[in-house]
């Protein structure tokens, strides 16, 4: 397998989906990180293909445990009690590695694995259906202990929805949904993902994309313009269709981003993420 490589993804949604064929996992608030470890040592890359091996020493020496050919992918998190602490993660993560190291042993960091790329034995697996890597990756941590452990996992979308409900207050951002039969959408968004949020009223400023159909919005919410979230398909042509008859005001950037700004009269509901997210996700127009 040729490193680093392209992570697999998730697409915001504001329910979780139901029906056969589905498997749920909590969504860890970390540092993604994948985990390889070669015949010579151990390396970490982060969701941009950087080594960050030097910040996760801790997590590295752990790694050695691993057969040779072992590439896992997962989120890098420090736990501060029964709490995920992401600030932890993030001043280890933007410090020298000097620093990262005397941090690690103040708090160490542990890593929640949720799939494994490349088998000792077996090679590339990324292509293998959901259900058989998570065999695999289990096969594969059977003998490893934390600070390298797999997330829960559950076909079960009550207990999913227990999860999301009850274990907020732990540091679980949301829940991560995965088909039964899919392979690993590296580089794209392949998995679908509910975060905690708050639903709140927001009126359209403008649109980046297509009028007819727009990427996303510009939206002004408490003070200030932000950007959504890229659209579900049917909210984009309704949202397109009502444009159609608004007058627009000309260009305009929000956080380096060109918008074509329009007066304000269309009122969305947004799903307003929590957390270092913040997310904006159009549900419906008012």
């Amino acid at each position: 397998m040729e490193l680093p490589v392209d992570v697999a993804l998730a697409k915001a949604v504001p329910t979780l989906p139901a029906g056969e064929g589905w498997w749920y996992e909590p969504k860890f608030d970390g540092h993604r990180t994948i985990m390889a470890r070669t015949a010579e040592a151990v390396v970490l890359y982060a969701r941009s293909g950087r080594v960050v091996t030097p910040w996760w020493r801790d997590l590295a020496r752990a790694g050695e445990q691993l057969l040779p050919g072992t590439v896992l992918d997962g989120e890098a998190v420090i736990w501060t009690g029964h709490h995920i602490d992401f600030s932890a993660a993030q001043s280890r993560a933007a410090s020298a590695p000097a620093r990262a190291l005397l941090l690690s042993h103040q708090l160490p960091a542990a890593y929640a694995v949720w799939d494994i790329l490349s088998h000792p034995s077996l090679g590339d697996v990324r292509g293998r259906p959901y259900v058989e890597r998570r065999g695999l990756l289990l096969g594969v941590l059977s003998e490893i202990g934390p600070p390298i452990q797999a997330v829960p996992a559950t076909d079960d979308r009550d207990v999913a929805i227990a999860w999301y409900s009850g274990l907020r207050d732990q540091g679980i951002e949301g829940v991560v949904a995965k088909r039964a039969g899919g392979a690993y959408p590296g580089g794209r968004r392949g998995w679908v993902k509910i975060r905690h949020a708050d639903t709140r009223d927001a009126t359209v400023v403008g649109y980046v994309g297509a009028r007819s159909r727009p990427r996303a919005l510009a939206l002004a919410l408490e003070g200030e313009v932000r950007l959504t979230s890229r659209l579900d398909p049917v909210v984009a042509a309704r949202i397109g269709a009502v444009l159609a008859g608004v007058s627009e005001l000309g260009l305009a950037m929000v956080r380096e981003e060109r918008y074509t700004a329009v007066e304000a009269r269309v009122v969305v509901e947004v799903l307003v993420g929590t957390g270092r997210h913040a997310l904006l996700t159009v549900t419906r127009m008012r």
